[in-house]
């Protein structure tokens, strides 16, 4: 199915969306594009015309956003009579190297944004020579997961096991998810998360909310919440023979730039750090004139 360069491909009974920029057959590698949570394979609007121009560059929706299935969520240890899904980087991770394996058929260099960037790094390991790099684009450090907990204050340490179990309730993340899709709500996180202002238009606005408008749009909600033990970056980039490249906006409120600042001196894979600064959790589309700078840069050079 293609309608305005947008394409379907099924994968394990799912439809997962996606498009490409770009077309040149001799090119030896291309570069894929993974969103964030909330976000969809069109929040990379501002950078992949400019991508393809370099090399053929696809995006696609994960399953649970955009246009893609977002079917009925299935939690760990939890049994089911009806066909669902397991929302973790996992599965999210086969569904992008599978789209590469099946789909791209070339060597790929991931870009990632926030909890894509994970993603790109579970696809990376799973892909090994077949990626030629990876590039994190503020991305998610997970600080809630479990394996962080230790860090979190006492308060949070002791009614840890309350929130994990009271948010399974399907009951409480649907209301949760109800207060949330809106307008006025996303305008209010996408203020945070852009903090220039920069972009922010009634175009983004409706970007982030028209997919929550779906029907199954509460269940990848609630799958998502649910995530409380999976994958860190950096244990995914231990022993990763690709190079990663990471751009950060220095005023992101939920992913520290400090902590940045520590995986490029402690992990071997990452070569470089670019800030940009004044911007938020989305540099790529807040500034998307000096993050393409940047990754025109890297790309250039795999190529």
């Amino acid at each position: 199915m293609t309608k305005n360069n947008i394409h379907c491909w099924q994968w394990n009974e799912l439809n997962v969306s996606w498009k490409v920029e770009g077309y040149n057959p001799r090119s030896s590698v291309v570069t894929v594009l993974i969103h964030g949570f909330g976000a969809s394979k069109e929040h990379w609007r501002k950078n992949q015309i400019f991508l393809g121009n370099i090399t053929p560059s696809y995006s696609l929706d994960l399953i649970g956003f955009g246009d893609s299935s977002q079917p009925i969520a299935i939690l760990p240890g939890e049994k089911s009579f009806t066909k669902g899904f397991l929302y973790n980087f996992d599965n999210w991770g086969l569904q992008v190297s599978e789209f590469c394996r099946l789909v791209i058929k070339k060597p790929v260099i991931f870009i990632g944004n926030s909890i894509g960037g994970v993603v790109a790094l579970r696809a990376a390991r799973s892909l090994q020579g077949s990626c030629k790099g990876v590039i994190l684009i503020n991305c998610a450090q997970r600080t809630m997961d479990d394996k962080r907990l230790s860090q979190q204050t006492k308060v949070v340490q002791l009614i840890r096991p309350f929130l994990k179990n009271i948010i399974r309730k399907k009951w409480l993340s649907k209301s949760l998810f109800q207060n949330a899709a809106n307008p006025n709500f996303i305008e209010k996180i996408l203020k945070q998360a852009y903090p220039s202002g920069q972009h922010l238009d009634k175009e983004l606005i409706n970007l982030i909310y028209s997919p929550t408008q779906r029907e199954g749009a509460a269940e990848a909600f609630h799958g998502f919440v649910n995530i409380f033990n999976d994958h860190l970056a950096p244990d995914l980039m231990k022993n990763l023979n690709v190079p990663v490249d990471l751009i950060w906006g220095d005023s992101d409120p939920w992913e520290a730039l400090s902590e940045a600042r520590q995986w490029l001196a402690s992990i071997k894979c990452i070569r470089s750090l670019e800030i940009i600064k004044g911007a938020g959790h989305c540099p790529h589309d807040e500034a998307p004139e000096k993050v393409n700078g940047f990754l025109g840069k890297i790309i250039q050079q795999a190529t």
